[in-house]
């Protein structure tokens, strides 16, 4: 024969759904500050991705010039300031694919953080307005008026 559950008691069943609730508000304001928080770090990360973009369209044109130059006249100076400036442009190639990596993870993560949530901000709201519905207080039943005559 099986062994019958047994039945939970109201008091112990008000503490789980206290516990939950408060789990939940919890989980909220923590999913706010983590959405704050990577927010600002997307942020910077786009503008370093812009910086490091303007540098290198800077440095393209620069290092065509320099070419050019060292095409027509290769001189120790015009071929050293050729050098130097692929070696930039080849320094700034790879910080700016670094940043990129690091913003598609970061934006990654901050998508999943504002979904949930949002998810979370749902259910807080559905579960507010709800104990907002159940807890209201009994209507006094007002004394009928006797009918005149």
């Amino acid at each position: 024969m099986a062994k019958a559950k047994p039945v939970v008691k109201a008091a112990a069943l008000d503490k789980t759904i206290n516990a939950s609730t408060e789990a939940l508000s919890k989980a909220s304001d923590s999913a706010g500050t983590a959405v704050t928080k990577i927010s600002a770090e997307a942020k910077k990360l786009t503008a370093e991705v812009k910086r490091h973009t303007k540098k290198k369209a800077t440095l393209t044109k620069r290092n065509k010039t320099a070419a050019a130059k060292v095409k027509k006249d290769a001189s120790a100076a015009n071929k050293k300031a050729a050098a130097a400036v692929a070696k930039d442009l080849k320094a700034t190639k790879s910080a700016l694919d670094k940043a990129r990596t690091n913003k598609a993870k970061v934006s990654a993560e901050l998508a999943g953080l504002k979904s949930a949530a949002k998810r979370l901000n749902a259910y807080t709201k559905a579960i507010a307005a709800a104990d907002k519905v159940l807890n209201k207080p009994a209507r006094k039943k007002a004394k009928r008026k006797p009918a005149k005559k």
